[in-house]
């Protein structure tokens, strides 16, 4: 068996690996490879994802999420315009249902401006039917930097930029073994080696564990879980115009159910969370007992489940249940009944958990000796991804000392 001899090993050709591996070959000399389990590019996060060019409303001020949607938004519009991707500027509504929920909605005004989202628009209850004719709501904010795209297109695109840069792209090579040495490593997978000088983990839901393998501990466990999404029937499409979210609840990472407009076309409804019992666990039925056993072992997942527990038996009940997933949107769009979505795909998130049952809420990264693992890149991370890639080419450049071009 061969082996593959290259400066830098980029472990996962998820979106983010990808963008870090362009952004290294195109900046510096250094000798780049990608390896990738699945067969494909995309396949798990990225290929999941909403397709949504996140604004960065959400994210506090000075936060890693806020810095890098706000400089990855721009840069990945100008991205898709360059590499001819379908994409659409297509704004969206964020709607509060209840006036409990207008002191958030004010913060998430605060938070849109503080990040330079000067075009956010507060509205009223009438202003907000002008715009959503059949959304229920007594406020909103209209966000226009919000927008739509296909990001296994985006990934693709990446990975032909990493492959004229002169980098190399390895599918079905899953690190199973990584073989720490004085002055290199020995990455052992399922299609070959490969020795580098240096490795960049960017492996998305397996990342703790390609951590592990390098001989780093960190003080987290990924957990995954998957969020599920219902179809408009065509019929139905008409009852929403632009992408419409709930003001989201403070204390979760997640944004609760909400509208997506798609850019090839359709109304994407949800998602919800729910644990997933496998890290690869699209449905109820992939199963697997060793992921599953891994996180009932975790300190850190019974932590978390104390404090959650109410809402996640909520989040299950709507994932056996059309009708529960149908009445948490009805609190958006009252004339959607049950007849009117069918069951369409579901993404499984990379959830990064600390061993005191906290969730990570911003994007983790760690060094190691002639290493950096990306531990924690949850939303807007494919939104951020080119702003994510150029930022750990800048820390491969100061760490590695590699030659710029």
């Amino acid at each position: 068996m061969s082996v593959q001899t290259r400066d830098i090993v980029v472990v996962g050709g998820g979106i983010v690996g990808l963008a870090a591996a362009r952004a290294i070959v195109l900046r510096t000399r250094a000798s780049v490879l990608v390896v990738e389990a699945e067969p494909r590019l995309a396949t798990h996060q990225t290929g999941h994802n909403s397709g949504v060019i996140h604004s960065g409303l959400y994210y506090r001020p000075g936060s890693l999420k806020a810095q890098n949607c706000t400089a990855g938004r721009e840069a990945m519009y100008r991205f898709c315009e360059e590499n001819e991707i379908a994409h659409e500027r297509c704004g969206k509504v964020v709607v509060a249902t209840a006036a409990e929920q207008l002191p958030a909605l004010d913060e998430l005004e605060r938070r849109g401006r503080a990040n330079g989202l000067d075009d956010v628009e507060r509205l009223n209850a009438e202003q907000l039917l002008e715009i959503e004719p059949h959304v229920r709501g007594i406020a909103g904010l209209r966000v226009p930097q919000t927008g739509i795209v296909d990001f296994p297109q985006v990934a693709e695109a990446m990975g032909r930029h990493v492959r004229g840069g002169g980098g190399e792209i390895l599918t079905d090579w899953q690190v199973t073994e990584v073989d720490r040495r004085s002055e290199s490593f020995v990455v052992r997978t399922t299609g070959g080696e490969a020795e580098c000088r240096y490795l960049l983990n960017c492996a998305g839901l397996q990342s703790d564990r390609v951590a592990r393998l390098c001989g780093v501990q960190p003080d987290l466990q990924i957990i995954p879980f998957r969020g599920e999404y219902y179809k408009l029937v065509p019929e139905k499409e008409y009852l929403v115009k632009h992408l419409i979210y709930p003001v989201p609840d403070p204390r979760f990472p997640f944004l609760g159910v909400h509208f997506t407009r798609m850019v090839h076309g359709g109304i994407e409804a949800g998602p919800n969370a729910v644990l997933a019992l496998s890290r690869n666990g699209y449905s109820w039925s992939n199963f697997s007992p060793s992921d599953l056993a891994e996180t009932l072992r975790y300190g850190g997942f019974w932590r978390m489940a104390r404090v959650y527990w109410k809402t996640g038996t909520g989040e299950m009940h709507r994932s056996l249940s059309t009708t529960a997933f149908v009445r948490a949107l009805n609190a958006l769009v009252p004339d959607l009944t049950t007849k009117d979505v069918v069951r369409h795909n579901a993404g499984v998130r990379a959830q990064a958990v600390a061993r005191d049952g906290k969730l990570l809420d911003d994007f983790h990264i760690i060094d190691g000796q002639r290493m950096l693992h990306v531990l924690n890149a949850p939303s807007p991370a494919a939104t951020a991804s080119l702003s994510i890639g150029d930022k750990l080419a800048d820390r491969a450049v100061a760490q590695f000392g590699l030659e710029l071009r």
